[in-house]
Parts: structure tokens; C-alpha cells; sequence
């Protein structure tokens, strides 16, 4: 059986209306086209719907057992359509984000801020957690798109590349350096000012982390035994109690401020790292995604860019 609702819908204009001629001009359609259908439907029904004659159209008996049938077919589609579309409404109206920790403590309250006054009737849902856990969360299609510094590439996901960060060195304010470490002022100091400089950092499979060991190598310090802590943010707070120096992230400027620490971006060589928007392959972007990131973007400190 291959009934169309719009057979249906067309069943009952000329039930009601008793007239193929005023049925048609509410539907929109010739009244050849309407008496095809009818037609159509009679034979998917395998009966008589309607008695015709020159003056009036009337409903057979199969007909009249139809009509509630039809009615109640038509009245629950349309209600589910209408359901469905204030869920999607709702749904167009919230944005799922999934941010790694230090990004959602340092960066993203000042987006939050800024997407808000663009658009104060959109709920933001926010799932801070580790990279992979977000990516899968966005897999999964729990969330709209994830941010954050590392995520794995595979076939079910796109990475978009926002901006560029650098590493940065962030020490106590009274810290002494020994001789040939960082100066006090220095807004910019290379590797090898590090050689001798007390280091804590993350545990090695941070890909951060694998990365600073790979300039540390350099100068002669990968691997070395050193405090070692979960979160960047834990680090920069035991950086301000004056337990040692470590390298983070330039995103992370914030939370430095926020401790009271000094700050000097490491050159000589320079580490620029990416840092990716990532969402599910083959999902439509969300509408207000493009805006969030905007925000987002402009949110981060202007020397990570």
C-alpha cells in the first residue's frame, strides 16, 4: 500500500466541501489532477470513497468508515510536525561545546561574554574535559565541535586549524635565575637561557608536553626526573607559590595574570602549535557556530596569534 498524506489531505477537502470543483481550488490543483487522486486512493483502499453525481459529491459507506481515520491520520502527522519542529526550534537555540580544561578557564569566559551580547536568546552547553574525551563526545554527536591544542585525527572527524600559539616560560616574580638564565624583564628569551632553570611540567603523554621535551632535548634536559602534575592550571599555581618554573602554553596568559607570575615567550627556536576547532564528518555546522568562534578567537591573547 503507497498512500500519500496528501491524498488523504485531498479525501478530506472534498468530504468536507462535498465538491471536486472548490476541493481542487483549495488545494491548489486542477480538478483533473484531484480526481486522479481520488482515484489513486480508491484503488490503494481497494473500494468506493465517494458517490458522484452532477449536483453533489457524497461519501459511500467505506468512505464515512474512512473520514475518522483519516482525520486522526492527519491530525496526529501534522501534530508530530509540529512537534519535531519547535525540537529542532530548541535545538537551533543551543550550542554544544566541548573545550579541553585550560581553554575553558582562561579563554572561555571572555567568549561566553561576547557571544552572549550577540545573541542573548541562545543557551550555551559547555563539557570541559581531557582532548579525548571531547573528541569523543563530538564523534558521538553530543556535542557541536570541540576546541582545544591536540586532538587525533581520523577519518570521522575535521580539524580546522584557529590560530597559532607559542610556548611560554612563566617563573615566580622574585625568582632568582642562576647565571645565563632569564633576565627579570625579559619579554622574550631562547632555549638555552633555560639550561639550568628548576622545571616542573606534565606527564609525558601530554602532546604538549612531548613537545617542550623535544626542545628541551636540545639543550640537554629531555626527560628529566621533575615535579610532574595533571593540568597546566595546577602548574602555574605552584609556579606562583615559588616552586619552581615550568612552560606552558601562550593561551594560558590568563591564568599567568590571574597567579601573579612573570611571563617570556621562548624563541630561538620558536615553537608555533596549532590550535584546532574539531567537528563530526558529514554533520551540518551549526548555525551560530561561525559567531561562537569569532568570539572565541577574539577572546585569546593577542600574542598567541
Amino acid at each position: 500500500m503507497n498512500i500519500s498524506f496528501r491524498q488523504i489531505k485531498a479525501f478530506l477537502h472534498v468530504a468536507r466541501l462535498g465538491n471536486f470543483t472548490r476541493a481542487a481550488e483549495q488545494m491548489h490543483v486542477t480538478q483533473a489532477g484531484l480526481s486522479i487522486m481520488m482515484r489513486e486512493l480508491e484503488s490503494q483502499l481497494n473500494c468506493r470513497l465517494f458517490d458522484r453525481t452532477t449536483r453533489n459529491v457524497t461519501l459511500t459507506t467505506a468512505g464515512q468508515e474512512f473520514l475518522p481515520v483519516a482525520s486522526r491520520m492527519v491530525q496526529e502527522l501534522e501534530s508530530s510536525a509540529q512537534y519535531l519542529g519547535e525540537l529542532t526550534d530548541r535545538a537551533n537555540q543551543t550550542l554544544n561545546v566541548g573545550v579541553t580544561p585550560l581553554v575553558a578557564s582562561n579563554v572561555l569566559p571572555a567568549a561566553c561574554r561576547m557571544f552572549r551580547l550577540m545573541h542573548p536568546e541562545v543557551n550555551i552547553r559547555l563539557v570541559d574535559a581531557i582532548p579525548a574525551q571531547v573528541q569523543h563526545m563530538v564523534e558521538g554527536g553530543e556535542l557541536d565541535f570541540g576546541l582545544g591544542a591536540f586532538f587525533k585525527p581520523t577519518s570521522g572527524v575535521e580539524l580546522v586549524s584557529l590560530f597559532e600559539y607559542q610556548l611560554m616560560w612563566v617563573a615566580p616574580v622574585d625568582f632568582d635565575a642562576p647565571e645565563g638564565g632569564p633576565s627579570p624583564d625579559a619579554e622574550v628569551i631562547p632555549w638555552s637561557s633555560l639550561i639550568d632553570v628548576p622545571l616542573m611540567g606534565l606527564p609525558p603523554e601530554n602532546r604538549i608536553q612531548q613537545v617542550v621535551e623535544k626542545h628541551l632535548a636540545a639543550i640537554g634536559r629531555a626527560n628529566e626526573e621533575r615535579l610532574t602534575l595533571n593540568n597546566f592550571e595546577t602548574v602555574i599555581a605552584m609556579v606562583s607559590a615559588g616552586l619552581g618554573t615550568a612552560i606552558v602554553p601562550s593561551y594560558a596568559n590568563a591564568a599567568c595574570k590571574r597567579y601573579g607570575v612573570r611571563t617570556a615567550i621562548i624563541n630561538e627556536p620558536a615553537a608555533s602549535l596549532s590550535f584546532y576547532r574539531i567537528t563530526k564528518r558529514g554533520r551540518a555546522d551549526a548555525v551560530l557556530m561561525p559567531d561562537f568562534i569569532d568570539a572565541f578567537v577574539s577572546a585569546v591573547p593577542a600574542h598567541t596569534l
